[in-house]
């Protein structure tokens, strides 16, 4: 992956947004991405660090499949220190089935907005040494992995969703319900900014 350099001049001022997620670049600051010939501004270290793990690994595509716009990515130390945790015997025991060094388990996966994050999240997994199988359901935004635990560790697994902007944990029903909550109020959220939107279009054009 190509070292992540420091925030330059913006050179496209309020005419571009972050590459990443779509949001409005600060004022005269930019983090390159760099993309074989050209250069795209990103608003954050974040986003920089996310778009740039997903044109590294060959997942560029990604950017011109998509139809809707991920998270802004946000710092995840603290939970990257917790995934270590998901590799124990232990914490294993409830939802992970293995057959020797084989593993298999079904997740949760965070941020998932469009047909190009499923293609995202299923080539990067593959991708992985030691990952044989990586489904995922759009409708219900559940994986099943399938991996070689002598090869690569479910930590590693989970950092490697983090690291292209989403999150991933093991499945479970109430978490899953909770995500789908969450997800029918944004769209109620936006279905009513746009009806507001609507509203004032045909007022103005009744005004004229």
């Amino acid at each position: 992956m190509a070292a992540m350099p420091d925030a330059v001049a913006n050179p496209h001022p309020a005419a571009e947004p972050c590459f990443h997620c779509g949001e409005p670049i600060p004022v005269g600051t930019a983090y390159p991405i760099h993309l074989p010939g050209q250069d795209r501004p990103a608003c954050c270290r974040g986003c920089q660090a996310v778009a740039q793990t997903i044109i590294d690994s060959g997942n560029a595509d990604y950017y011109r499949l998509r139809t809707d716009l991920p998270k802004t990515p946000e710092a995840a130390l603290e939970e990257l220190k917790q995934l270590k945790l998901y590799d124990l015997p232990e914490v294993q025991q409830s939802f992970v089935k293995s057959e020797g060094d084989i593993r298999e388990a079904n997740l949760i996966l965070e941020g998932i907005v469009c047909a190009a994050c499923i293609w995202l999240n299923e080539r990067h997994l593959r991708q992985l040494p030691g990952v044989l199988a990586a489904d995922i359901n759009f409708s219900t935004h559940r994986a099943r992995v399938r991996w070689d635990n002598g090869r690569v560790q479910l930590s590693h697994i989970l950092q490697a969703v983090q690291e292209i902007g989403y999150l991933a944990y093991p499945f479970d029903a109430g978490r899953q319900e909770e995500l789908f909550r969450k997800e029918r109020e944004t769209a109620i959220r936006r279905l009513a900014i746009a009806g507001l939107g609507m509203m004032q279009v045909i007022s103005n054009g009744l005004a004229r």
